[in-house]
């Protein structure tokens, strides 16, 4: 198997390189004695991903070219990463700030950058604007150092340095005096505040200087500079007309914002679409300042009503389903570990050569590189398997093409009314010859030749405790339900998909049985051990894929709740200190330490929707129109190059149980799993 197709990434001349830069994102938006800003968290999720896109930006997201700050706790916590990414910088350093901003009653040219412990008329408890720009300035040996600032009362950095009396904005450069080259963008002048509408979408001044690096201008340059992305900015903010006005200011040394930035998105068709997390559905007006508590300023209040102001935007500017889904990195909290790419319902009541695609329940791949290849396993009688080509991670185009039928060694029909076949799980075994369907019903485990959809050799042997009463303890309708083999071939694991009546759970929470084989590809596998997890509350296995050939696997849960729909958990187990439960008559009540250790990937709930329009058809999931019954997952191997190097594209598959109020959709994801 090749590796997987990189996003891709394009070459760039004469523009500010990301390549010898460094970037550091600071937010606040935990407050202990001022109101909480949810929308600055959100800020730095979203500059994060547009600036690490190689097709907009593409500086390296290794944690070190950029980082990002998420409420520190001391002036030292926001100052020192300042200092450590200009130490890094030999191009351009860039420092982004949002929280709130106050200013120091008795030094009125001085903005105080908060924390989340500051308090309203005690500077000691903020950052003065002054150290930052101190940081900024006498650290490392950048050529330029560019400042942007989302906070009330922003534009004051602008006239700090001059003499107090001229209440005017010095384009000069006075704001970081002494550096050769700078550039600043603030959200607002240094009288006004700035607004943050929806506590669930970014800030007005960020969302929309993110939707500006995203969808380009369209008669703009191929590059656009810090400046470009300013006055767009900027016009945009002023058309919205907000009640308590919010005018941007920017200030340029030395020509810094003419320089290429980021390539226009509105004029680069051959680059690959970027990953967009969306924009606010409903910009609403606001009618008091939400990223400041100095009340006096304006004599305006906090909380107060904010009733909609215009639809159009959304309309015209409808957000993809893609972006960072909300589950943090264990190192990086800030950090998302998965991120929507795409998602594709072509494939749902689609009929190939007068067959209907309905039932998919896993799903395998076959080659990836510019156009995946996989199979899909239908989980109705008559069995069949479904070649398909699934497009790129980043822009899915499923085609099918005509399906496999399963059949006996002999070439024919297994009977259709018989009790032989409910298929669950699937893997492709080394060599990519043959595959393993595991079916719930008897249960069984088969191998057949992908070409020919015949069966090969005899069914593998499944542990007398895993069968249903009255030899085993597993619940009817409910045994293996997944597959996976490891990249060596050395190990298949099957997962059951409820715990055996003998197990039970714990509080709720499911322990479920994987019963490892050992074997090679092609020839016998035989049981060595089995080992168990719990599931989340009330979820069930429905998929197992091996990461590696240590043990670590990645494991789909779901559930589905009449009137709520689907719930979607991805976890990655780890069965390298787990103990082999063969042995043990019973699971429940059993210490915890017995068990694999989990650790959540993704929650599929928490992935962007998009805006009005993206989601076609909404699943059947009321709450949330992306979300339908998955049953088939498939790992690629990792990106070698680009914003994801390290990182897995992942495929997922719906099964809609041949119904009308379920859909056939076809998921894909860049997820980073731990080492």
């Amino acid at each position: 198997m090749t590796d997987a197709e990189d996003p891709g990434t394009v070459e760039s001349f004469g523009r500010i390189d990301p390549e010898r830069s460094a970037c550091v994102l600071i937010g606040v938006d935990d407050y202990a004695h001022l109101d909480p800003l949810r929308s600055v968290r959100l800020n730095l999720t979203e500059l994060q991903a547009v600036l690490t896109d190689p097709d907009i930006w593409g500086i390296p997201d290794d944690g070190r070219r950029i980082r990002t700050v998420s409420n520190p706790a001391s002036p030292a916590e926001l100052v020192r990463p300042i200092r450590e990414a200009a130490a890094l910088a030999e191009d351009t350093l860039i420092v982004y700030y949002a929280g709130h901003g106050l200013k120091d009653r008795h030094e009125q040219q001085q903005l105080l950058l908060t924390l989340p412990d500051s308090v309203e008329d005690q500077p000691d408890t903020c950052v003065r604007s002054g150290d930052v720009r101190r940081a900024i300035r006498d650290t490392g040996s950048a050529l330029r150092r560019v400042l942007i600032l989302d906070c009330c009362y922003s534009g004051q950095v602008l006239t700090e340095m001059t003499d107090g009396h001229r209440h005017v904005v010095e384009m000069a450069v006075s704001t970081l005096k002494d550096v050769e080259g700078s550039y600043v963008m603030t959200s607002g002048p240094r009288d006004r505040p700035s607004h943050a509408p929806d506590p669930k979408r970014c800030t007005l001044f960020t969302g929309a200087l993110v939707d500006v690096m995203r969808e380009g201008l369209p008669d703009g340059p191929e590059m656009l500079g810090l400046h470009d992305l300013f006055v767009e900015v900027k016009k945009r903010i002023l058309t919205l007309k907000p009640e308590v006005p919010q005018e941007p200011q920017d200030q340029d040394s030395n020509g810094v914002g003419a320089l290429g930035f980021v390539r226009n998105a509105a004029v680069r068709s051959r680059w690959s679409r970027p990953v967009q997390q969306p924009p606010p559905t409903r910009w609403q007006r606001v009618r008091t300042p939400v990223l400041s508590l100095t009340a006096g300023v304006l004599g305006l209040a906090l909380g107060l009503g904010v009733p909609p102001l215009v639809d159009w935007w959304h309309d015209i500017h409808p957000a993809a389903a893609a972006g960072p889904c909300a589950v943090p990195s264990p190192s990086d909290p800030a950090a998302p570990r998965a991120v929507l790419l795409d998602h594709s319902d072509a494939l749902n009541k689609e009929n190939v050569y007068y067959e209907k695609i309905t039932g998919l329940s896993a799903l395998a791949l076959v080659s990836q590189g510019k156009d995946v290849r996989a199979l899909a396993l239908a989980d109705n009688s008559p069995g069949r398997v479904w070649p398909l080509t699934l497009g790129s991670p980043s822009k899915l185009d499923p085609v099918p093409d005509k399906s496999v039928p399963l059949l006996r060694a002999d070439g024919t029909k297994f009977p259709i009314d018989g009790d032989w076949y409910d298929g669950e799980g699937m893997v492709i075994e080394k060599g990519g010859r043959t595959m393993l369907i595991a079916s719930e019903t008897g249960p069984a485990i088969r191998r057949f030749d992908i070409a020919t959809g015949r069966q090969v050799g005899k069914d593998l042997p499944i542990p007398k405790e895993l069968r249903f009463w009255p030899q085993g303890a597993a619940q009817t309708g409910r045994s293996i339900e997944s597959l996976a083999v490891s990249p060596d071939g050395r190990h298949l694991y099957a997962g059951w998909e409820a715990p055996l009546a003998k197990d039970g759970d714990q509080r709720g929470r499911g322990i479920i049985r994987i019963q490892r084989y050992t074997g090679r590809a092609g020839g016998a596998y035989v049981p060595d051990g089995q080992y168990a997890f719990m599931a989340d509350d009330g979820m069930y296995l429905s998929e197992l894929n091996a990461i590696d050939d240590d043990g670590d696997l990645l494991a789909l849960e779901r559930q589905y709740t009449a009137g709520l729909g689907s719930e979607i958990r991805i976890v990655q187990l780890s069965l390298a200190h787990a103990q082999n439960v063969t042995a043990l008559t019973s699971l429940w009540h059993q210490p915890p330490k017995i068990f694999a250790a989990d650790e959540l990937v993704v929650d599929l709930a928490t992935c962007p929707v998009g805006g009005r329009g993206q989601v076609a058809v909404p699943a059947s999931s009321a709450q949330y129109p992306l979300l339908d019954n998955v049953e088939g997952m498939a790992l690629g191997t990792p990106w070698t190059s680009g914003r994801y190097k390290g990182w897995h594209p992942l495929y997922l598959v719906s099964d809609d149980n041949d119904s009308d109020d379920q859909i056939t959709r076809l998921y894909s994801l860049a997820v980073k799993l731990r080492p």
